[in-house]
């Protein structure tokens, strides 16, 4: 279950001001709370790196990876390519990469038989694969050149459609919102209505949740007030978090 946006920043409002160290507002939250959330997410890529290459003997390692794999599930994606330019038919075989891929994964190609994947190649491997009739591309076994977020995928037949191809992907985790109306009194009052227009609603796009689970906020919390203690200029706070944020992480790794 995903990381109410509200509980945290109330929460780090009411341990920011517990001792009237300072306020972070709605915009500064916003902004740092996308930041956090960015870095625990590369964090997993990191931590999934590592898990795979310890031994796989324990129970512990196991349930830890899997854990890391149920963070990746909701960030999965399947979808065809972009038209270029935006709006007009493909002209070629050149397909442009989902707007919000983050980690490649893999591509299959539409137009082969139950659609195979494609193989990525550099350009090298590329043109040695030409130099022979038996492993020259078919579409069946489809190559594909992969660079500044396009893929050239060979062979190359009309007529082109962006859905020719369909990219398996990891896209990155939504920005944070705590949306909020003011009150009488000025103050900011969260506003969680389901509908992202409603007059008054700043942003106008509405709230949006925490994407990664929630067993990850309590190091979301610590994160958010260590970025705070720098925007408020209160060391202490930086300090505190970071102790606590350095204690989790070797917890973790025990």
């Amino acid at each position: 279950m995903a990381i109410n946006v509200n509980t945290v920043y109330t929460t780090v409002l009411s341990i920011l001001n517990k001792e009237q160290r300072g306020y972070l507002t709605p915009y500064e939250f916003n902004q740092v709370a996308t930041q956090v959330q960015l870095e625990i997410f590369e964090k997993f890529f990191e931590d999934y790196n590592q898990y795979i290459r310890m031994p796989k003997t324990s129970v512990e390692f196991a349930s830890r990876m899997d854990h890391i794999m149920e963070e990746f599930q909701i960030f999965e994606e399947t979808g065809p390519s972009i038209t270029i330019p935006a709006g007009s038919a493909q002209t070629d075989n050149v397909y442009n990469q989902p707007s919000d891929l983050h980690r490649f994964g893999s591509v299959t190609w539409n137009k082969g038989l139950n659609s195979p994947p494609i193989e990525i190649l550099s350009n090298r491997d590329y043109n040695q694969i030409k130099l022979s009739p038996l492993t020259q591309p078919t579409n069946d076994f489809p190559v594909a050149k992969y660079k500044q977020d396009k893929i050239t995928v060979f062979p190359s037949a009309a007529p082109y459609a962006s859905s020719d191809v369909t990219f398996n992907y990891i896209r990155k985790p939504k920005d944070v919102v705590w949306a909020y109306k003011l009150g009488t009194l000025g103050q900011y009052l969260f506003n969680d209505s389901s509908n992202p227009v409603d007059p008054g609603v700043i942003p106008s796009t509405g709230f949006v949740d925490f994407e990664i689970s929630e067993s990850q906020q309590t190091e979301v919390i610590l994160q958010i007030l260590k970025y705070s203690g720098v925007i408020i200029r209160d060391p202490q706070i930086v300090q505190a978090a970071s102790n606590e944020l350095a204690q989790n992480d070797a917890n973790t790794k025990r």
